[in-house]
Formats: structure tokens, C-alpha cells, sequence
């Protein structure tokens, strides 16, 4: 008898309301969108005018963060949207599919960045330094407080966390434009800005990888990181009225929703009320341990490898319309 479960209520306090969380992160989003907007276009204006590639480095890496911040944002309201008869989980997925799209972004931006940056490294172009100190000063300004809003908001959420990191490197690729500006203006060194931007595009690589690999394994319905298998497995096989349990299998809807399904062999020969009682039971219970709000379990009343062949005669007993209705 396999029964899905889906709670409804916070379970230990693991759950938060859902809706007031998606209205703050979609603030934070908004908020970001507009700040980094704004000074990207600066950015742009500066880096032509004062002949820093690392100044351009930064803003093409912040046209990356404007168009990631918005797939964030089209991410959550798609999110939103309930389910359908042809998607019956609702667009949960599109979340991770953002953040996905946040990590390709990334990789493009910082292939151009380190193309460029090798292209000049050889023979810099002058820079104006104190114009790129001041841009760049701006710049770290609005990356952290961007960074900020979005980490007290962000949870594990994937789509957040794609936004998050784009914040966190380009806070990373101001200071790399600072420290070019000031060699710049104290020794004259101008390939120090070409040099600041391959540090910028290295790092914005390794973010994206970060990135890749996780939403990729959410989407190819890899075990969270942060429940083991094996240890719920054991759980459930120790709890009360539980003979052994098999056919484990856990993954994620989105970066925040965990879902499970097993078979579960119960003790003895229950009843169809019985069974679902204690079926209910093991799903509350999952929830307040494991966080796991999306539970499917097959309940059984003798191992499903052992079941008697169809034919050997008489119509099935109670336990096995309970293990198999």
C-alpha cells in the first residue's frame, strides 16, 4: 500500500512559512537587480573612459549578475505557480534550472574576461588609476551589500545561493580592480590590471563549477548532502513495528524540498487501518528528524522478493492486500 505524504504544517520548526520567504527573497532580488543595473552601466562608462580592462572585466562580469539576478527572479515566480495535471510537482525544478542557467553565465563571462586579460597582459594599455579607485570603491560597496541581502535570505536554496555566489565574486573582482587602481597610481605598474582580471576570471570559474556540479546533481536526482541514506534507512528499520525496510531512494524536488520512497516490511499481520496508521506515523516522524517533507512508502507485510507466486492457491489473505493495495 503506497501512500505519499506531504506535510503541511512547520514539523520541529524546519519549516518556514512559504510564502512570506519567497516575498523576502523576491525583494532581496529586487533590490539587487537594481543596484547592481545601475552600476554596471557605470562600470561600463568607466571602463571605457579610463582604459582599465579590469574595470570591463568586472562590469561584463556584473552583466552575468544583472542577467542572473533576473533568472533568479523569473526562477522564483515560476516557483510559485501551482501544480498541473502535466506537472504534478508543480515547476519546483525551474529553481534548480535557474541556478543552472547562473552557472553557464558565469563560465561565459570568465571566458571573456580571461581571453581579453591574456590578450593585454603583454602590452597594457595606460590606465587611469584614480578613476578606476573610485569606481572600484563603489563597486565593492554595492557587491556586499548586495552579497548581504541576498545571504540572509538565500537558505539552501540553489536559485539563491546562483545569485549569492555572482554577488560574492564580484565583491572579489572589485577588490582585484582596487588593488590594480592603487599599483596603478603608486608605481605606475599598468599590467597589474590585466593580472587583476585573470585573478577575477579564475574566480569566477570556480564559482561557477561549484555551481554546475551541484544543480547538475540535484537534477540528475543525486542523494541530498545533507541527509545519508544509509542512516535513514537504519532509522526506519529500528522504528517500532518495523521488520526491515528496502528500495530506499531520496532526492531533491528542489534545493530545499527532500522527497523519499521505500518499501517498509511491518511486523506481524495488521490490518488495512492499522498499516496506514503506522504508516502516517513513520512519515510525521520522518519529517521532524530528516526535514523530509515528501514521503512515499510502500508498506508491506513480508519481504516483496518473497511474495507467494501467483496460482499457489486461494485468494490473498488480508496482510497481502494491505502490503499490495
Amino acid at each position: 500500500m503506497g501512500r505519499h505524504h506531504t506535510v503541511p504544517r512547520a514539523s520541529s520548526g524546519t519549516v518556514p512559512d512559504s510564502d512570506d520567504l519567497a516575498g523576502r527573497r523576491r525583494r532581496a532580488l529586487w533590490i539587487s537587480l537594481g543596484l547592481n543595473g545601475g552600476f554596471m552601466v557605470a562600470e561600463l562608462i568607466g571602463g571605457v573612459v579610463f582604459g582599465s580592462l579590469a574595470l570591463l572585466a568586472d562590469a561584463a562580469h556584473m552583466l552575468s549578475d544583472v542577467a542572473g539576478l533576473a533568472i533568479a527572479l523569473l526562477a522564483l515566480h515560476l516557483l510559485a505557480r501551482p501544480a498541473s495535471v502535466r506537472h504534478t510537482f508543480g515547476l519546483q525544478r525551474a529553481e534548480v534550472l535557474g541556478a543552472q542557467a547562473n552557472g553557464v553565465l558565469l563560465l561565459a563571462s570568465a571566458g571573456w574576461i580571461l581571453f581579453e586579460a591574456v590578450r593585454r597582459i603583454s602590452a597594457p594599455p595606460p590606465v587611469a588609476g584614480r578613476g578606476v579607485l573610485i569606481v572600484a570603491v563603489l563597486g565593492l560597496t554595492i557587491n556586499v551589500g548586495s552579497a548581504v541581502l541576498l545571504a540572509r535570505q538565500r537558505g539552501r536554496s540553489l536559485n539563491m545561493r546562483g545569485a549569492y555566489v555572482h554577488m560574492l565574486a564580484d565583491a572579489a573582482g572589485s577588490v582585484g580592480v582596487i588593488v590594480a587602481a592603487v599599483a596603478v597610481i603608486t608605481v605606475g605598474a599598468d599590467w597589474v590590471d590585466p593580472a587583476a582580471s585573470v585573478f577575477i576570471g579564475s574566480l569566477v570559474v570556480i564559482t561557477a563549477y561549484g555551481l554546475l556540479r551541484d544543480t547538475t546533481h540535484v537534477l540528475l536526482e543525486g542523494a541530498p548532502d545533507s541527509i545519508d541514506p544509509a542512516e535513514v534507512e537504519r532509522w526506519l528499520s529500528a522504528a517500532p513495528g518495523v521488520t526491515s525496510v528496502h528500495h530506499l531512494h531520496l532526492w531533491n524536488l528542489t534545493s530545499e524540498t527532500t522527497a523519499l520512497s521505500a518499501h517498509v516490511v511491518l511486523e506481524g499481520r495488521p490490518s488495512l487501518h492499522q498499516a496506514q496508521a503506522r504508516g502516517d506515523v513513520l512519515k510525521d516522524r520522518l519529517a521532524d528528524r530528516f526535514a523530509i517533507l515528501h514521503s512515499t512508502l510502500e508498506l508491506e507485510c513480508h519481504e516483496c522478493e518473497t511474495e507467494p507466486a501467483s496460482g499457489s492457491g486461494g485468494p490473498p489473505s488480508q496482510a497481502q492486500r494491505v502490503a499490495h493495495d
